[in-house]
């Protein structure tokens, strides 16, 4: 393979674009350009290499009721896209199957091992070693029955090959009340996990680096990819190549729908506020505080709140109640933060069974697609693409990627 157009900007996108060019594959990376657009952009920054269940599970659907919007939690379902998430939640429900669930909790322990080093290595060929930061991350309880229910929980998880966690002592704990209204009751810390130093500040470093290389960014949104590695732009450009990677996000459904590959793709939208003006320190890594359901990051340019799964149309509007709710969390917790602050909401691209898509499509080998990351595209984003890149070489992967073929939808 000689040369590849590579459909998505995104995190996922943008390293398996780095990956190919600097194996020397003449890569086009394909981008609509709205840097916002997608959860490359948004995310809480979480290399999440603990996260090796998936989240069709029956306990997640037995938790529903209680984790719903309408009951304080964080899951919601747009009503107005009913049609999308109906047909998609069924599947969700065939993929708790206990035995798929294994097999699928397997198949990301053994994806997730490598993921913090794989970030270390691609922060290395861009030239940006600074953009990671191995300091584990923190689950934290507000109250005593809070924390009794989260660490009986914590004991009985599985949590990968390269993660463990430990109880964080009272000094620790003591740090967050400088921040906080009070300390948390209780909270683990986690080791052989991290975050990076801002989303998108990863994203540009590892594109400027790409570019560095000789790699090619085209600003235009790819309507149309043909199985010969033809692909058509809004603008009617018309762009050829050895192969073609699809790695749009939510938005890859239409475009491998196109070739005849069922991708059940759903927009699981998540939301955020962002302060320029902060006191939290930086290094107190990325801490979730369980029962507000909120997510908190430090990066260079403020502190990032986090939040929902909203299931629906990736190209919705953002809804209001997200961000005021959001906003009353903050408060809550006694954090400071600017009166206006910075919203965003994104799509993360989900699948039914909560797994990745990544291979080379078997009756069209010149179809490369790497998608369906969910909650996990910024962790899975750097090993993902040295997978691709091995596909590309015509290479085993490190990694079998069986679990994760696309045919797995029929």
């Amino acid at each position: 393979m000689k040369s590849i157009l590579v459909i998505g900007g995104g995190l996922v996108g943008a390293s398996c674009a780095l990956r190919l060019q600097a194996a020397g594959v003449q890569a086009t990376l394909i981008d609509p350009g709205d840097k916002r657009r997608g959860a490359s952009y948004g995310n809480a920054g979480h290399i999440g290499s603990e996260q090796v269940a998936p989240w069709a599970a029956w306990g997640n659907v037995l938790r529903a009721p209680k984790s719903s919007f309408g009951m304080g939690g964080p899951l919601d379902f747009r009503w107005s896209d009913v049609a999308l998430w109906t047909p998609w939640s069924m599947q969700f429900l065939r993929a708790c199957d206990p035995a798929r669930f294994e097999r699928g909790r397997e198949a990301l322990i053994a994806l997730l091992a490598d993921s913090l080093p794989a970030w270390h290595r691609i922060a290395e060929l861009a030239g940006a070693p600074e953009i990671v930061i191995p300091h584990g991350h923190v689950t934290a309880w507000s109250t005593a029955r809070g924390a009794e229910d989260g660490l009986a929980a914590f004991a009985n998880a599985k949590w990968g090959r390269t993660t463990s966690y430990r109880e964080m002592t009272g000094a620790e704990l003591e740090r967050y009340g400088a921040v906080l209204n009070h300390p948390p009751h209780a909270a683990v810390i986690f080791s052989g996990t991290g975050q990076v130093s801002e989303p998108q500040a990863a994203r540009e470093a590892i594109l400027a680096s790409f570019v560095e290389r000789g790699g090619e960014i085209v600003t235009g949104s790819a309507t149309r990819v043909e199985t010969s590695a033809r692909v058509t732009l809004a603008n009617g450009t018309v762009r050829e190549a050895d192969a073609v990677l699809v790695c749009a996000g939510p938005w890859s459904r239409r475009l491998m729908e196109q070739i005849g590959v069922p991708a059940p793709l759903i927009g699981e939208r998540g939301y955020h506020l962002q302060s320029a003006e902060t006191n939290w320190p930086h290094d107190l890594p990325t801490t979730v505080f369980e029962e507000n359901f909120i997510a908190v990051s430090r990066f260079t340019s403020g502190l990032r709140c986090t939040s929902f799964v909203e299931f629906g149309s990736p190209d919705a509007p953002g809804d209001e109640r997200k961000w005021r709710r959001l906003k009353a969390r903050i408060e809550e917790l006694g954090i400071k933060f600017e009166a206006n602050p910075d919203r965003w909401f994104g799509s993360r691209p989900s699948l039914p069974d909560f797994m990745p898509a990544i291979g080379r499509l078997e009756r069209a080998p010149k179809v490369l697609y790497a998608f369906g990351h969910a909650h996990l595209g910024l962790t899975e984003a750097p090993i993902t693409a040295e997978i691709i890149a091995a596909i590309a070489a015509d290479r085993a992967p490190a990694v079998d990627i069986a679990p994760f073929r696309i045919e797995r939808f029929g």
